[in-house]
């Protein structure tokens, strides 16, 4: 199936792209060769942004579905944000419920599956980043305030 990829904005410093609604995202699909299936609803930003230090992907997991594995990585720590529905998560043995606002890290050695547990999609983001790839004492100290005003037409 072929799928419409989102225009990007390009700039010397920047990369944007409007995925559109959350409840947009079974326009995109994700096929890989050790699944046996297409799975709707996921989109990768590495490539469409070009992220050079993470991958990130938005996601949507159907009423009463379950992720069909379990898996763990070998580099990268994984962070789970849980933007709407309701759903448990297991990492090694430990089951926990999660719902917007959870906020989930997993260590690359953690055993880990999902599944959602209501009748509306389960959506969220996941940020995935070596460990020890952080090279800052916080997004505070990294940043400069730069002189220049800030000046916005009326909205």
């Amino acid at each position: 199936m072929t799928q419409t990829l989102p225009e990007v904005r390009n700039g010397t410093n920047f990369t944007a792209v409007s995925l559109g609604e959350f409840v947009g995202l079974n326009s995109f699909k994700f096929s890989h060769p050790a699944l046996p299936f297409e799975v709707e609803g996921k989109v990768f930003l590495n490539s469409l942004l070009g992220l050079t230090s993470s991958e990130i992907s938005l996601n949507k997991l159907p009423p009463k579905a379950s992720m069909p594995f379990h898996h763990k990585h070998q580099l990268n720590e994984e962070i789970y944000i849980f933007i709407k529905g309701k759903g448990e998560f297991e990492i090694d043995d430990h089951i926990f419920p999660v719902s917007e606002g959870t906020v989930v890290r997993v260590a690359p050695e953690g055993v880990r599956c999902w599944r959602n547990l209501s009748v509306e999609p389960l959506y969220y983001i996941v940020v995935q980043a070596p460990v020890g790839g952080y090279k800052s004492s916080g997004t505070i100290s990294d940043g400069t305030a730069v002189q220049k005003p800030v000046r916005w037409e009326p909205a």
